[in-house]
Formats: structure tokens, C-alpha cells, sequence
């Protein structure tokens, strides 16, 4: 029970996992729906209203872009729209069959589609137009001849998208237009049924598919971050919260023909000890016992699967090598450092020496005894750089998507000298007060979190705690808003029903106050490529609304920071630094011709031209402003890491390149300033 206190516990047990076919669907149902009310945080009643969302979000998860249902399939589905929750209560669960059945003849009929254009002359006159709009606006098509018209219309626009990647210059593409559209169209027309046939060869194929998206069309209704899992979801969102997983150490990729190709070699792991393996060779098949994957049109989420699944120890990887021959290489899992999600420390130094430390999660290592992760892995970094006499430190918390909550609690305690970090309130019960009982802290200088829209969770109770005790300086943009905290469950004891993802308790900041949907608001905000585009939580359906608790157990904030001279400084240099004025720029411009596009315009190729033109014209020159940043300081390693780098060629290139990321980060570079702005300030008073 002591452990609900502190963090999202994960169960890492497993027993043999069988494919979720072999599981009853209509006891997947059941099994979730009694898990769900009996652990969700705020469980939703069974009954019409749960019917009808539930139903409009699996319909969403199915074919979310309104590309392959007819409004006819719509109205067919619709007499479930309200009887979803009797189909729960009263066990039948025969109604998903004519889902699969309609989906799988959609997908074919959309691949026998695409397949009778390639003998067809496709028209460029401009008789057709193309039509842009949001999401919000998409429909379903009213019959074939629509449906048939819209991927028309979209092979057309991509065949000359394509062209005009490879010559912009307009002329020499109308000169040579015939020739070039032959060749590229049977490319585009392939690409496309690659990627339909990839849904029809997934993982457990149609069947599976449509059944999990049922299951979190159920869980999603609760809210935005339960969700079920099968074992290979299971796994992979447990490697984004520990330092070290099990793996062959192959990060895979598609090339331009479709190909899956090897993109990277993790140093130290099985595929690297064997050195069979090279960048870019093709990938043609994995097998592991009597289990084969060929991989010819399939997602690179089948190939996790297929090596995340645990029955697969010892996989047989057939390969392509550059200069066509055929190998095939065995390889045997084994414990890999997660070396992505671990923290890295460095030193900035110009006027000041400023240490710097990149937490990219809440990790902790499932492996240790003691669960040490995070923090422990922190308080050695701090250590080192306090050698290196550091005068303030900065914490980069951006695109950090949470983790442990005990790792959030005990890097919170480093830095404040004891009491209450977070209030935790669960269903049903007392409200309990996460407290920091250490005397002291291990750092007491100045420090600045970076943070921004995709910091969440755990890094956003950090954030809240710095910012509560008046121990940091916030800098960036608004946080995600998620002040919730979930544990990974099975639904049965043998776990062959899969899992849940399942929200348990929220998480509030010692002032009794929430972050919910509404996030940490910096005390210094800088402008980011991301801002309006509404990936918060606040504008994700079934969000919890922001609110408030009691408070037992009373902080002691250190004084209000004085901020003022340090946010007008901040502010001038925005305003006269031309890569934050490109940052402005490219956000608009993504806005106005992407995410919120509304367009028409004739299907020809100077009308597309035009259109591309000037967006790849405005964004060039933007780039180029952001690009052309100076670093105001030196970045460099920790004296233990540069000795080890001395003995590993290839690692050392690597940290090359994080260096030179380091140095000519603005946001970095911005948040070095703020830092050296506020000591001076202080020091000077």
C-alpha cells in the first residue's frame, strides 16, 4: 500500500503471453469494464451517455481522418450508438464482428482503388480542385465514385509534390512533366497500398485492431491518459520510463522505397557486439522459433512488436547488405542502458560557469533492489559539477513526458530543505501529503527548469514544487496540464486479456492548488514553434477539469524571488534576437498552412507550385535566422565522461554532436543568460 503513495508503480511479472485472439473479446470487455470501476480514479456509469461517446471515439480511432468508411457504413453502425452499454452489461459482444468485416472490405476496396489508377491518365488541367480544411470538417464519403475522386485527387497532389522536391525550378518540370509523372506516380501509387496493406498485416491483423480499438475507445472515455495495452504497448511504454531494457539494440527506419533499413546500432548492445550489422542495410524478415515476420509492407510498430514480444529471445534477423548479399544473423536479447532517457550533466561556461542537466524522464530502474533511478543518477551529476564549481544550474525539463513520481519527490527534496512537495488525492479516501523529511538540500544555488507544452506529469510536479518553494526560476512555455498519475494493471491474474493503463489518483501542488488542464505557467515565458498548437491537455477530449484541495501540512517558501530586472533583460534580448523572431515566424506560418489550413485552389501544377513555394520560401528564410544562432558559451563534459569518451571512437562522436545541440540551443542559451542576469542582480544588492 506504502507504494501508492509515491509514484506510478509498474508490475513487471510476466507469464506467457498468447496472441489476443486466442482471448475471448466478449471477457476482454467484461474483465475491463469491472477494472475500470473498480480502480478508476472517477469510474463513468455504464449506461446511454457512455454508449454514445464511446461510440464516436472508437469510430475515431478507426478511421480518424474519414478515409476509408462510407456515410453508409456510418448510418449502418449508428443503431449501436445507444446500446453499447446494454452489449457490456448483458455479455454480447458479437456486435465488433461487423466492424472488422466492414473495415477489412474498406481497406481492399481502397487498395483495388488506388491499384486502377496506375493504368489511368491522371488529369493535371485544373478541372478538379483541392480542397484543404481541419479535421473538424472532414466527412465521410457519400458513395465509391467520392471515395474514388478523393484518393484520385490525392495521388495527383502527391505525384507533384514529389516532382517539385526534386526540381523546384518550374520550368524544367513543365518541359519534362510526362516523363517525370510516369515515373513517380507508379512510385506514389505503390507507396500508398504499402501503407493500406500495412493495416490489413499488422500485428494480429483486422481482427485485433479494431477489438483494441474498441478497449480504448472504452478507457479513453474515462480520460485522455488511461488506456489498454496489449504486452508489446505494455513494454514500450515501460521503456520510456526506466534506464535500462531488455533488446538487440536495433532502431529501424524506412528508406525512401519503402524498405525497413537499420538507422541505428546502440553501442554495447547484442547487435553491435556482433558486428554484423551496418547503417542502412535492409531488413527482410525476423525470425524466432516457428515465427516469422516478413517485411515487406509493414509498419515499424510490427517490428517492435515482434521483438518486444517476450516468447522472442532469440531472434534470426535476415539482412540485406549494400552490395546485395543476404545474411542472416542471430542475435539473443539482453539488459541495454536506455541511454535515451538518461539524465546528462555539462558545463556552460562564458562569464559564469553554469551547470546544465538534460532529464529527458522520470526514469527508474526496474532492475535495482532499491528502485534507484532519477534522482539517484542526479545527485552524482550534481556532485561532479559542484568539483567543477558551478554557480547555478540549469534543469531542462522540455519534452519530458513524466515517469516515477517518487523520482519527481526525491529530486524535489535535493533542493528544499523538508516539507511537503505534492498533495495526493485517490477515490474515496484521505487526501496524503508527499513530504520531503530531509534536512538540507544538496544544491543551494540559483537554479533555472526549463520547460514547455510537452512537459507533463512528473516533470510538471517538479516544476510546481521549484516554483511554489520560490526555488527556481521557471522559463518557457506553459505546461501540459496533466496533474494525474497512473499504474499499468492486468486484467487477469494469467494477464492474456492484456492490461490497462488506468488513472488512480491526482497529484496537487502544496498550496492546495492544480496544474490540471491548465499546467505550470513560467515565470519567464519564451515563444516556441509549438505555441497554439492546442496539444495540451485542456483540449483533449474527457479531460479532468482543473480544481482544488484542503491543505493539511503548510510549505515554508524561501522569499519571493525578485524577477523583474531579470524578465526585462530576458525580454529585450527576444525581441532583438532574430532566431526567436524566426521561431514567431515558423510557428504562424505552420498554423496558417498546416495545422489550421482552409484552402481551394485548381488540381494543376502551377497552382500546387505556387502554393509550395511560398511556404518553403518563408520557411527557408526563417530557418536560416534560427540556424544562425551563436553560442554565448563553452559546453563541455564532465571530467569522467571526457575519460571514458577517450577510449570509444564512436560514442565520442555522438557527444560531439550533443555538444554542438547544447551550444547552439537558444532556449539554452537564453536560460544561461536569465541565470547570469539574476546572480549579477543579486550580487549586486
Amino acid at each position: 500500500m506504502k507504494q501508492t503513495f509515491f509514484f506510478i508503480f509498474f508490475i513487471f511479472t510476466f507469464a506467457n503471453i498468447h496472441s489476443q485472439n486466442q482471448s475471448s473479446f466478449c471477457d476482454q470487455v467484461e474483465a475491463l469494464a469491472k477494472f475500470i470501476n473498480e480502480n478508476h480514479y472517477s469510474p463513468k456509469t455504464v449506461n446511454d451517455s457512455l454508449s454514445t461517446h464511446v461510440f464516436h471515439l472508437f469510430m475515431d480511432i478507426v478511421d480518424s481522418n474519414k478515409r476509408y468508411f462510407t456515410q453508409a457504413d456510418i448510418d449502418a453502425f449508428k443503431k449501436d450508438e445507444f446500446n453499447i452499454d446494454d452489449y457490456i452489461n448483458t455479455k454480447q459482444c458479437g456486435f465488433i464482428d461487423k466492424y472488422i468485416s466492414a473495415y477489412q472490405e474498406r481497406i481492399n476496396t481502397t487498395i483495388r482503388i488506388i491499384s486502377s489508377l496506375k493504368d489511368e491518365t491522371l488529369d493535371y488541367s485544373g478541372k478538379d480542385n483541392l480542397n484543404f480544411t481541419t479535421k473538424e470538417n472532414f466527412k465521410y464519403f457519400d458513395d465509391s465514385q467520392k471515395m474514388k475522386l478523393y484518393w484520385s485527387k490525392r495521388i495527383r497532389y502527391e505525384v507533384v509534390q514529389q516532382i517539385l522536391d526534386k526540381d523546384s525550378i518550374i520550368a524544367s518540370v513543365k518541359k519534362n512533366f510526362k516523363a517525370l509523372e510516369h515515373g513517380v506516380k507508379s512510385k506514389v501509387i505503390q507507396n500508398e497500398i504499402c501503407l493500406l496493406e500495412e493495416i490489413l498485416s499488422q500485428s494480429g491483423g483486422i481482427d485485433q485492431f479494431i477489438k483494441e480499438a474498441f478497449l480504448n475507445a472504452f478507457t479513453n472515455y474515462q480520460d485522455p491518459n488511461s488506456s489498454f495495452f496489449n504486452s508489446s504497448d505494455k513494454m514500450q511504454f515501460e521503456s520510456s520510463v526506466t534506464s535500462n531494457q531488455e533488446g538487440f539494440g536495433i532502431f529501424t527506419s524506412k528508406n525512401d522505397n519503402g524498405d525497413i533499413i537499420i538507422a541505428h546500432i546502440v553501442s554495447g548492445s547484442p547487435a553491435h557486439k556482433h558486428g554484423g550489422f551496418e547503417v542502412n542495410d535492409i531488413l527482410k524478415s525476423l525470425k524466432s522459433g516457428d515465427d516469422v515476420l516478413e517485411t515487406f509492407c509493414i509498419s515499424i510498430e510490427d517490428i517492435h512488436a515482434f521483438t518486444n514480444n517476450k516468447l522472442h529471445r532469440n531472434i534470426s534477423f535476415k539482412i540485406k547488405k549494400q552490395n546485395g548479399n543476404l545474411v542472416a544473423i542471430n542475435l539473443t536479447k539482453e539488459l541495454i542502458k536506455n541511454e535515451g532517457n538518461l539524465a546528462k550533466a555539462y558545463v556552460l561556461k562564458s562569464k559564469k560557469t553554469i551547470g546544465y542537466l538534460n532529464i529527458p524522464s522520470f526514469y527508474t530502474n526496474m532492475e535495482s533492489t532499491y528502485g534507484l533511478g532519477l534522482a539517484n543518477d542526479v545527485a552524482k551529476a550534481l556532485y561532479e559539477l559542484q568539483k567543477e564549481g558551478i554557480e547555478g544550474l540549469i534543469i531542462d525539463l522540455r519534452f519530458n513526458g513524466g515517469g516515477s513520481m517518487k523520482e519527481a519527490t526525491d529530486l524535489s527534496g535535493m533542493f528544499i530543505n523538508r516539507g511537503p512537495v505534492s498533495i495526493l488525492k485517490y477515490r474515496e479516501r484521505e487526501n496524503y501529503t508527499l513530504r520531503d523529511a530531509n534536512r538540507g538540500s544538496l544544491f543551494s544555488k540559483p537554479i533555472v527548469v526549463l520547460v514547455n507544452s510537452f512537459s507533463a506529469s512528473a516533470s510538471e510536479f517538479f516544476a510546481s514544487a521549484m516554483q511554489d518553494y520560490n526555488r527556481a526560476i521557471i522559463v518557457g512555455s506553459r505546461t501540459h496540464g496533466k496533474s494525474s498519475a497512473q499504474t499499468i494493471l492486468p486484467l487477469s491474474e494469467s494477464e492474456e486479456l492484456g492490461f490497462c493503463k488506468v488513472t488512480v489518483e491526482k497529484f496537487y501542488r502544496v498550496t492546495g492548488g492544480s496544474i490540471q488542464s491548465k499546467g505550470v505557467i513560467p515565470d519567464i515565458i519564451l515563444p516556441t514553434f509549438y505555441d497554439g498548437f492546442k496539444s495540451e491537455e485542456q483540449f483533449m477530449d474527457y479531460a479532468f477539469e482543473n480544481d482544488s484541495t484542503s491543505v493539511r501540512l503548510k510549505h515554508r517558501p524561501l522569499s519571493k524571488l525578485n524577477l523583474d530586472s531579470t524578465h526585462v533583460l530576458s525580454q529585450k534580448r527576444i525581441k532583438s534576437n532574430l532566431a526567436f523572431e524566426g521561431i514567431k515566424q515558423l510557428n504562424a506560418l505552420v498554423l496558417k498552412n498546416y495545422i489550421n489550413k482552409t484552402a481551394n485552389y485548381p488540381l494543376t501544377l502551377d497552382a500546387i507550385h505556387n502554393d509550395q513555394l511560398n511556404t518553403k520560401t518563408q520557411w527557408n528564410v526563417y530557418s536560416k535566422q534560427i540556424d544562425a544562432a551563436v553560442a554565448s558559451f563553452d559546453v563541455s563534459n564532465l571530467k569522467r565522461i571526457d575519460e571514458l569518451l577517450a577510449y570509444n571512437s564512436e560514442d565520442k562522436q555522438l557527444n560531439a554532436l550533443s555538444l554542438k545541440d547544447i551550444a547552439t540551443d537558444i532556449y539554452i542559451d537564453e536560460a544561461y543568460q536569465i541565470i547570469n542576469d539574476f546572480i549579477n542582480h543579486h550580487t549586486s544588492n
